[in-house]
């Protein structure tokens, strides 16, 4: 062992390095550790387990799985807990505290004394959390998920979260379902431990991570309650301590090309546009900006294959019968950087090269017989769009991807909550629907409201879509007609704090266009008279520091102080 490994790693300072080292294995040893234990390479092990934390439900068996894999390569152990985020139990949104725990992760990752770590992440905003956590430290590290969910059912219906939460909730809205059956639907949604069965952002960041290089060939799509998932596991545990030995670095694996092939996979399993946030924050801690004129062109060429919810008819648990990200690779070999090193030590081709066999399956679909053509994501331009929105085409109604109609225009969540299903609200079917100050700073934290729901008069008379427009965030499990992260945001005077209602907004996402029919003058008069909204002040603490450093959309809504400046490259590849 050499002087900057294992026990002896990142020694606190007393200024007496012997003392430091004699103190901490004092201390230690009272977990009942021997000298021979103590001797080894230390192996940490993000344990993100919380009982608000369904996804996660399975971390303990993880962990312990992982620890039996360092202890058979000869390591050391230690896991140590960081914050744990849900979805659906963060106030005011995951998003908000995304930051929080990649600073919480990266500085253990740089405090704790280890050679290595594993990370165990899941629901949607912990894998990227990591991630981030792990570029910036830059020590080697793997990542693992929890799995997703086994699908359920609900009387003859096949179900699963969360693409079947908002279908039932949107037939409860048009009083399609009654209140006994949406009690009854409420306790089959989520019929096992693990992450949304859909491809969700969750399952989308897992699929990414794999294509990434980060994690283990396999392990995106193993459901959470299988003995598969633990196995996986105990062989990342075993990798980890490979890694002290390579010092492979999530530098060496994480460069833009990587970077390239996980935006590609993004758009062939029509995943989250959630990812392209994340990936942007990942990709911003290493120097790599995403150019999103470059990603719309890799659109154009990469159809979505997986036939999964929202998007298809599938669930992740039959992704994973079909072989997971096996058949996907396989599949966009031809348009991959095959040459990128990955956690094994090997190239993604190499990698792909080594798949078992191929066999006869329905969930990944040929390039030549895709579930869409011509981009899953576009990225839209215009002066209603500013630096850019996007729109998620292939959960569209393809009659409403050009569309000309009157702003009703909401000023905030509150405002949207308040006035959403008043029979008074003057709006039609043609109508287009605009959240603003739901952003970055103006929710703050940007929220997954982009799916705005339809309005119930609307709803009640078979009205299914509309075009719906905001500067926040969508769940991928919502489907729709909808524009996101329109930036700069309302909340910092972006386009969406000039658009009133009445006016005329046109959508054509063939010609990539996002407009409102309003003159340049009467646009700066507006202007002249607008003014942050109070909801963008903040006094004290986390909310005073994500106030001052959040950036927007195009660079991931990370802090301005995590990034890396100036950027050093770009991905996709130009």
């Amino acid at each position: 062992m050499n002087d900057n490994s294992g026990m002896k790693r990142g020694l606190t300072s007393y200024g007496d390095e012997k003392f430091s080292l004699y103190l901490r294995k004092a201390f230690i040893k009272a977990m009942g550790y021997s000298d021979d234990a103590l001797s080894r390479p230390v192996i940490g092990i993000a344990n993100t387990y919380s009982a608000y934390n369904a996804c996660h439900a399975n971390t303990p068996q993880i962990v312990e799985a992982v620890k039996r894999g360092v202890m058979l390569a000869g390591g050391l152990p230690m896991d140590f807990p960081t914050i744990s985020l849900h979805e659906a139990f963060s106030f005011p949104t995951s998003m908000y505290l995304r930051n929080l725990m990649s600073m919480d992760t990266e500085e253990m990752l740089r405090a704790l004394p280890m050679d290595a770590c594993v990370l165990i992440g899941g629901c949607d905003k912990t894998v990227p959390a990591q991630l981030m956590a792990a570029a910036s430290a830059d020590i080697p590290v793997i990542q693992i998920v929890t799995g997703p969910m086994l699908s359920g059912t609900h009387r003859e219906q096949r179900i699963g979260a969360c693409t079947d939460c908002r279908r039932f909730w949107g037939d409860y809205r048009a009083q399609r379902i009654d209140e006994a059956e949406i009690n009854e639907v409420e306790s089959r949604l989520v019929p096992t431990g693990g992450t949304c069965g859909v491809m969700g952002t969750a399952s989308t960041m897992a699929c990414m991570t794999e294509a990434l290089g980060m994690m283990l060939p396999g392990g995106a799509a193993i459901p959470a309650v299988t003995a598969e998932r633990l196995r996986h596991s105990e062989a990342a545990g075993a990798r980890a301590m490979k890694l002290t030995q390579l010092k492979l670095k999530p530098s060496d694996i994480m460069t833009a090309a990587a970077f390239e092939n996980a935006l590609r996979v993004l758009l062939a399993v029509g995943g989250s546009t959630n990812g392209i946030v994340h990936i942007a924050a990942i990709a911003g801690r290493l120097g790599i900006k995403i150019d999103m004129d470059a990603f719309d062109r890799l659109g154009s060429e990469t159809p979505v294959l997986v036939d999964l919810k929202p998007n298809g008819q599938y669930y992740m648990d039959d992704l994973h019968n079909a072989g997971g990200m096996a058949p996907i690779l396989r599949e966009l070999k031809p348009l991959l950087n095959l040459d990128c090193l990955t956690i094994t030590g090997r190239t993604l081709g190499e990698e792909i090269d080594d798949y078992p066999a191929a066999f006869t399956q329905d969930v990944v679909r040929p390039l030549a017989n895709p579930i869409h053509s011509g981009g899953g994501i576009a990225f839209l331009k215009g002066n209603l769009a500013g630096d850019g929105a996007i729109i998620k085409q292939s959960a569209g109604t393809p009659e409403l991807l050009v569309h000309t109609g009157t702003a009703v225009v909401f000023d905030s969540l509150e405002d949207l909550a308040t006035r959403i299903d008043d029979p008074d609200l003057e709006v039609t079917g043609d109508s287009v629907l605009i959240l603003r100050n739901a952003g970055p700073k103006g929710a703050p934290g940007m929220p997954e409201a982009g799916y705005i729901p339809i309005p119930e008069k609307l709803a009640t008379q078979g009205v299914t879509d509309m075009v719906r427009i905001s500067d926040c965030r969508m769940s991928v499990t919502a489907f729709g007609t909808i524009v996101l992260h329109a930036t700069p945001e309302a909340a910092v005077g972006g386009p969406l704090a000039l658009v009133e209602s009445g006016d005329q907004v046109s959508l054509n996402v063939a010609e990539r266009t996002l407009s409102m029919n309003v003159s340049d003058e009467i646009l700066a008069q507006r202007r002249a008279q607008w003014s942050p909204p109070e909801s963008t002040r903040a006094e004290r603490g986390y909310k005073k520091l994500h106030m001052e450093h959040v950036t927007q959309a195009d660079e991931g809504v990370d802090f301005d102080f995590l990034t890396q400046r100036p950027f050093t490259s770009s991905a996709p590849l130009k």
